[in-house]
């Protein structure tokens, strides 16, 4: 009953925000010694502190009491082709520390290796240990394989999907790790943080140097029987090549079609020479006809997968996202004239409002939910 009584309070205080003793008392329905029992408990154990008092209505003022972010910590990873991104945020969800490199590395060793290094450096920074962290979520391209304990289709990491990877990922970050696809942290980022708040079925389609795609339906992750829903990228593609003749089918169709290699290449077939994706954005931005042309293609393209996947899934919301994707100022209106040629099953198409940072975003949100309850946990708080 003690432990009940602890959860019910502390629950009280992370959903409905600070409070007195007997506001507690009035909205869990416990009596006011209990609660008191309760927050005096939690308050040792470092799960609550007072955060100041009351000031506003007659008679003395009363404590206020709240959820302390500091009783642990959780870690965000996203590991990507081009940028290694890591915070450290507490319980409230604030980033006390947080870096942001350039993925320099060739095999996927050196990745781990990297992580590992970069991890120590932001622990390091918010003057943590890795004692204080209760959870560590990683974002990284391909599905979790956990009985391989790999990774599978990550074509565009080296060695990414190569047997063992998880468990070396555990030995260098340590124990409670959770490994995620990054579409799908995207997905749970733009839920708790961006432009998908209060929505329970939508996409969300992130497209750079591959393409990929969250989905969550009645406001859970929906990964499918063997995790791989949402890898559009092996979606066929309208007149490709037959067997052997086309691009590598570890990579797909759509894949191949749509992320940011045919961006280079759509523009060169336009005329204009450019080294990346960025650059033809760039361009099209300053008015080049050229690149804008490459751009329309591009937004046809993907109004291609938008509409495969709407006939399916029926979302509310689709949120495009990832280098590529974000451009919604120049996609957005092609691509919705596209969709209308398309399809009848016209959604509502928008640009994830956390820009390159939904992946870690996401993370950190997929790790609280978790956090939050161990930390009660290993407190020992129900021993006293």
């Amino acid at each position: 009953m003690r432990v009940l009584n602890q959860r019910a309070v502390l629950d009280r205080l992370r959903v409905g925000g600070p409070a007195t003793r007997p506001q507690i008392a009035k909205d869990t329905g416990l009596s006011k010694p209990t609660v008191g029992q309760a927050l005096l408990d939690l308050e040792r154990h470092g799960l609550v502190r007072p955060t100041g008092r009351t000031t506003a209505g007659p008679g003395r003022s009363a404590v206020l009491y709240e959820p302390d972010p500091a009783a642990g910590y959780v870690l965000g990873v996203d590991i990507g082709r081009q940028r290694i991104r890591i915070a450290v945020a507490d319980l409230a969800g604030s980033v006390v520390a947080r870096v942001d490199e350039r993925n320099r590395c060739r095999s996927a060793s050196a990745v781990v290796r990297e992580v590992k290094e970069l991890a120590a450096r932001t622990v390091s920074d918010a003057g943590l240990s890795f004692d204080d962290l209760v959870v560590k979520v990683v974002g990284t391209p391909g599905v979790p394989d956990p009985r391989g304990r790999a990774l599978r289709h990550a074509p565009n990491l080296p060695g990414w999907e190569r047997p063992g990877l998880l468990d070396d990922l555990e030995a260098e970050l340590g124990p409670g790790l959770v490994v995620e696809n990054d579409a799908n942290l995207a997905a749970v980022g733009e839920r708790a943080y961006g432009v998908a708040r209060g929505v329970d079925v939508f996409v969300c389609v992130t497209v750079g140097t591959g393409i990929g795609m969250g989905i969550v339906v009645d406001g859970r992750l929906f990964r499918g029987a063997h995790g791989a829903a949402g890898e559009v990228g092996y979606l066929p593609w309208p007149g490709a090549a037959p067997d052997g003749e086309g691009p590598d089918p570890r990579r797909g169709q759509v894949e191949a079609a749509v992320a940011a290699g045919s961006v280079v290449a759509l523009a060169e077939r336009h005329g204009l020479s450019v080294r990346s994706a960025r650059e033809v954005f760039a361009a099209a931005k300053s008015g080049d006809e050229r690149a804008l042309a490459a751009v329309r293609d591009e937004a046809e393209r993907l109004a291609y997968v938008v509409a495969s996947v709407v006939a399916v899934v029926d979302p509310e919301l689709v949120v495009l996202g990832g280098g590529i994707g974000s451009n919604t100022d120049l996609l957005g209106e092609p691509l919705r004239a596209a969709l209308a040629r398309t399809t009848p099953l016209a959604p509502r198409v928008v640009a994830g409002e956390l820009g390159d940072g939904a992946v870690l975003s996401g993370a950190v949100a997929m790790g609280l939910r978790s956090a939050r309850d161990l930390v009660f946990d290993r407190t020992g708080a129900v021993t006293l």
